[in-house]
């Protein structure tokens, strides 16, 4: 009969060993389908100058409202430019926009949250605020916020991180509460632990895993939003090309060329869809009540 230390080999051992996040990642179907979606979109973004075939800003009137072919791949708008070369140039702005307010919403919203959640006396005022800024319908602050600043990429910035601040800060603070309350937390502050440590040891790597899922439906929402505020003039203003403002010139022109807005509008949905499969993926794996079901 074989011994105990002859069955438990290094290849068995790692074989009962349960998936790591990485794996289980890369097993899962939804996120992989996103990330694959999203990375093309940043390489488009990244090598846009590249990839275009003509310059975005070059107007050929002659040429205007020049419906698809081997040249113009994607046609061309009003003014004749070439939609195809806009369209991966507007990619970089409406990608950057999204990101910035991902970035931004994730850092105010963490501290934020963490601040309501950890400290009790701050809890109602901070709370108090987020809720009076929740109680406004998201694209009407927006869109508010943006009119006052003026129409700019970094006022449209401005504009949705204002927004969707409260929203992240209210799902770190839920989770911050429950952190609070654990054994190692009050382990930590009976032996005399300082606050600040006690946040960044235990508080804020155990608050990261609902974040980040937030953070990835955040950057669809702002590219989204993005979008409507270029619509209705109060984003980015033309001729820098992003989706939104694409759409926006070519509202007037539904009749003749449906192409000017149907192009970025694809784009804006396979982007958005990219972010939320993501967003999914990671809520499977990193939220534990589900990993039961798919470890």
């Amino acid at each position: 009969m074989a011994s105990v230390d002859t069955l438990a080999t290094p290849e068995r051992l790692e074989a009962a060993r349960p998936p790591s996040i990485w794996r289980k990642l890369l097993r899962h179907r939804l996120f992989m389908t996103g990330a694959t979606l999203l990375l093309l979109m940043v390489l488009l973004a990244i090598f846009a100058d590249l990839i275009e075939i003509r310059p975005p800003e070059k107007m050929q009137v002659r040429l205007r409202f020049k419906t698809p072919d081997f040249a113009y791949p994607l046609g061309t708008d009003n003014y004749g430019r070439d939609i195809y070369s806009r369209l991966v140039h507007g990619s970089r702005l409406s990608l950057a926009i999204g990101f910035a307010v991902a970035l931004i919403t994730g850092i105010l919203g963490t501290a934020i949250g963490v601040a309501a959640g950890y400290f009790k006396r701050l809890d109602g005022p901070l709370m108090r605020l987020m809720d009076a800024l929740m109680a406004f319908p998201a694209i009407l602050l927006a869109i508010a916020i943006a009119a006052a600043l003026g129409p700019s990429a970094m006022n449209a910035v401005i504009a949705l991180a204002v927004v969707y601040t409260p929203r992240t800060a209210r799902i770190v603070r839920s989770t911050v509460l429950v952190v609070r309350e654990t054994d190692y937390v009050q382990a930590a502050k009976a032996c005399g632990a300082r606050d600040r440590w006690i946040i960044w040891r235990h508080v804020l790597p155990n608050s990261m895993a609902p974040l980040i899922v937030q953070l990835t439906f955040i950057f669809a929402y702002a590219i989204l939003a993005e979008s409507i505020l270029s619509f209705l003039g109060v984003g980015p203003p033309p001729p820098i090309p992003t989706w939104g403002n694409m759409i926006a010139e070519g509202k007037d022109y539904l009749r003749e060329a449906s192409y000017i807005c149907f192009f970025p509008g694809v784009a804006v949905a396979l982007t958005c869809l990219a972010l939320n499969l993501l967003g999914d993926g990671l809520r499977d794996v990193l939220d534990p009540r589900l990993r039961v079901q798919i470890g």
